[in-house]
């Protein structure tokens, strides 16, 4: 395993709270994986028994319905913790969206390691309130916005998380890929896939952003389309 002082997300990541020595402890620990788009890292049900930093790539956290329908739940990107410490069974599935590679640790390990150091305790209460402001911001797109409002929030949340790419200096990207199809990004807010293609195309239409194919977007009016969301 390579040295996590020149990890590239290591500044935003939890273990950006440790010290040198205390990451170097936290380093013998761990183990680099990739995985290639659609590969799950874990099963929902399953026992929470891995724990992980994304490095690079973009991963899904899905669950399955009654009827054997996948939800989406969650995206997660770069600098991003994935897992359950702590005990317990994983709530959803983690799948590779596109290739990734991955910084994990046993969770036994991690356990006793984060009970050792309070400053990697608060590191990761700090990044569970983010996730639950997060979700609660969620909650009202789902519940409350209209299909436009969905729409543009979803694309400069997409801007601002594939931007940053864990880096603490780069800000939102103009121009970027989705990691997601249509018909996720319908599921994952509350529409269909109709609704979503007209909303695009729409915002084309009119000048908020430009779509070079269906799964490339760049935003040509920031202003204007934040507005959509106001």
């Amino acid at each position: 395993m390579s040295d996590c002082a020149n990890c590239i997300v290591r500044n935003q990541a939890i273990c950006g709270a440790l010290s040198p020595d205390e990451l170097e402890i936290l380093n013998k620990a761990g183990r680099k994986q990739r995985l290639t788009a659609g590969q799950t890292l874990f099963w929902e049900g399953d026992d929470s028994l891995l724990v992980a930093n994304v490095i690079e790539g973009v991963l899904k956290l899905s669950t399955s319905m009654a009827d054997g329908r996948e939800q989406i739940v969650g995206v997660v990107f770069p600098s991003d913790f994935i897992g359950r410490p702590f005990g317990g069974v994983s709530s959803h599935s983690v799948t590779a969206l596109t290739d990734a590679y991955l910084c994990t640790f046993a969770r036994s390990d991690f356990d006793r390691f984060a009970a050792q150091y309070p400053a990697l305790e608060r590191k990761l209460l700090d990044r569970t309130l983010t996730e639950l402001d997060r979700a609660r911001k969620w909650m009202l797109l789902l519940g409350r916005k209209t299909a436009t409002e969905k729409t543009a929030s979803f694309i400069l949340e997409m801007s601002d998380r594939l931007g940053r790419q864990g880096c603490e200096s780069e800000g939102p990207a103009d121009s970027f890929l989705l990691p997601l199809g249509r018909q996720q990004i319908a599921d994952i807010l509350g529409l269909t896939i109709e609704t979503v293609s007209r909303q695009l195309t729409k915002m084309k239409q009119d000048g908020l952003i430009e779509l070079p194919d269906r799964r490339a977007i760049t935003i040509r009016d920031r202003d204007a389309l934040q507005m959509q969301v106001a």
